[in-house]
């Protein structure tokens, strides 16, 4: 019982020591792909080998196009999540490092 709670504990700290990614893939069809990781090396060899998404199985070659790094896996993922919700320009946008039309994407076509 003890071991185990030292083991959860140590997990805890190890995984918010360690940093995290999410990241934006370029399928070979002009896709993208948008994922998180604690190691992007190793989670981009598995998407070129195949391992990774389905979406990216069937586009090889994928390359890496943007990545953020975070503190926390958590955190990564929860941005993947509100940047699979955007749209193909709004994700261009941060692609492009055009920030400042990063709000302007946000409004709904009907509140134009």
């Amino acid at each position: 019982m003890v071991a185990e709670a030292l083991e959860a504990r140590f997990f805890h700290i190890f995984i918010s020591m360690n940093k995290a990614w999410m990241y934006i893939l370029e399928c070979c069809d002009g896709s993208f792909y948008t994922g998180s990781t604690i190691d992007l090396e190793r989670r981009l060899l598995q998407h070129q080998n195949g391992e990774g998404a389905n979406h990216t199985k069937k586009r090889l070659p994928v390359k890496l196009i943007y990545s953020e790094e975070y503190q926390r896996i958590d955190t990564a993922f929860y941005r993947e999540k509100q940047v699979q919700g955007w749209n193909r320009t709004k994700k261009l946008a941060l692609i492009n490092g055009e920030y400042e039309k990063l709000p302007e994407l946000s409004v709904a076509y009907r509140d134009k």
